[in-house]
């Protein structure tokens, strides 16, 4: 048995009981496989209370990933292409990921080469705002690269 204010010892359940009764906590089972089981003073309720806070705290330190998804067809003008750049570049100043997928419809699928070319082109003009984290990949009927923001200091 460990806990505040006792000298660790191996006791009979009935006795740490009592020596739990008496300073008024909670008497938790800490490691049950050891050999004789691990036990510990504690006020059980504070203990969650201060487990549920820690968790609390490092859910609020953690980051979203925000994903942005940006569509192209095979056969983009190129003012079009310039409109979904600028807005990727938006995207990613913002700090937020940038899907970028070429969808094929029909029998486009037959300009994959383009569409891979399309993406390479699209992630090598927002090379000073992001880098390329996937290269082109073709999932059925998409080609899909993402681009993840470069860090700022």
């Amino acid at each position: 048995m460990v806990g505040e204010g006792i000298e660790g010892g191996v006791f009979p359940i009935e006795k740490a009981l009592q020596i739990a009764n008496e300073k008024g906590v909670d008497l938790v089972e800490i490691a049950p496989t050891a050999d004789p089981p691990v036990c510990k003073v504690i006020d059980y309720k504070k203990y969650l209370y201060e487990q549920k806070k820690r968790a609390k705290e490092m859910k609020a330190k953690t980051q979203k990933v925000i994903v942005k998804e940006i569509r192209f067809g095979a056969h983009i003008d190129e003012h079009d292409f310039n409109f979904k750049k600028n807005h990727a570049m938006k995207f990613l100043k913002d700090g937020a990921k940038v899907k970028a997928y070429v969808f094929f419809r029909g029998r486009e699928i037959v300009y994959k080469e383009q569409g891979e070319i399309l993406l390479l082109r699209f992630a090598n003009e927002l090379e000073e705002f992001g880098k390329a984290e996937q290269l082109p990949l073709l999932e059925g009927k998409k080609m899909i690269m993402m681009i993840a923001p470069k860090k700022t200091k």
